[in-house]
């Protein structure tokens, strides 16, 4: 544990009592979701030692404690991509402060392009394995044998099986699949899109794979939902943009609030 995260964990203390259970990270348009805490204790990231602040438009920079649905949470309104710096290790301090306030298991969200007909954009997919088209890793320059983290089940089954029973519960589709990471700013090409649907990837996206790289290191439970805005470059021959990813973002947010509240709500009974 990083003496940053200590510290900012100490902060979070002087105003939060007690062991958080989960950890869950924002993506793109499910910032009402922390509007919904209770008993909330909300710590800008400005205020937190360690923490970045988000450049993006649709990204919140906070850390809202509470309870959600009988569950002690811990949530971070908001992520840094690499993107913004070229930094993969940029969610380090955020997600180790997660894990000092004493959390479990980490839920992680993200706005991402599907590559499957069948899976249409103001749909959900649960991610069960990744590829990391970047290369880049949020454990280069750690200099112990613990930077060489097995990733055979990178998301955890029980946790991937419960929130599929969660999402069924709900009345949500909850449809499964392979996320492929490119590092962005910009989107993808059509040619980069058919060679990740070779490849075997099922949608896209410019975050999560370096939080779940970084949760395992940790010793962290984690798994991931896609909230899916768009399909890839080429598959409707429309241009992509990212005014397309807040509008239709919150079209799937309202759906996946359904399932972590389900989910959450399972935990608690």
């Amino acid at each position: 544990m990083t003496g940053l995260a200590q510290d900012a964990a100490n902060r979070v203390r002087e105003k939060v009592k007690g062991p958080v259970k989960v950890g869950m990270v924002l993506g793109s348009g499910l910032g009402a979701l922390a509007d919904e805490v209770e008993d909330a204790e909300r710590f800008p990231y400005q205020k937190l030692p360690g923490f970045p602040v988000s450049s993006v438009s649709s990204h919140a920079s906070e850390l809202v404690v509470g309870t959600l649905n009988g569950v002690k949470v811990a949530i971070l309104a908001g992520r840094a991509h690499y993107y913004e710096s070229g930094d993969a290790t940029v969610m380090k301090q955020p997600l180790a402060t997660l894990k000092a306030l004493g959390c479990e298991q980490f839920l992680l969200t993200n706005a991402a392009g599907s590559l499957r007909d069948d899976v249409a954009p103001g749909e959900l997919m649960l991610i069960d394995d990744h590829i990391n088209w970047s290369g880049r890793s949020p454990l280069i320059g750690i200099e112990t044998d613990d930077r060489f983290v097995g990733l055979t089940e990178a998301y955890d089954s029980q946790m991937r099986s419960d929130l599929t029973r969660a999402a069924a519960s709900a009345g949500v589709t909850l449809k499964s699949g392979v996320y492929a990471w490119f590092s962005g700013p910009n989107f993808e090409t059509p040619a980069e899109i058919r060679a990740a649907r070779i490849l075997g990837a099922d949608a896209v996206g410019m975050s999560t794979v370096p939080e779940v790289i970084l949760a395992r290191w940790m010793g962290i439970r984690v798994a991931a939902i896609s909230t899916i805005t768009n399909y890839g470059a080429g598959m409707t021959g429309s241009e992509l943009s990212h005014e397309e990813t807040k509008q239709v973002g919150p079209i799937g947010a309202q759906k996946l609030i359904k399932v972590i509240k389900a989910y959450l709500q399972d935990m608690a009974s």
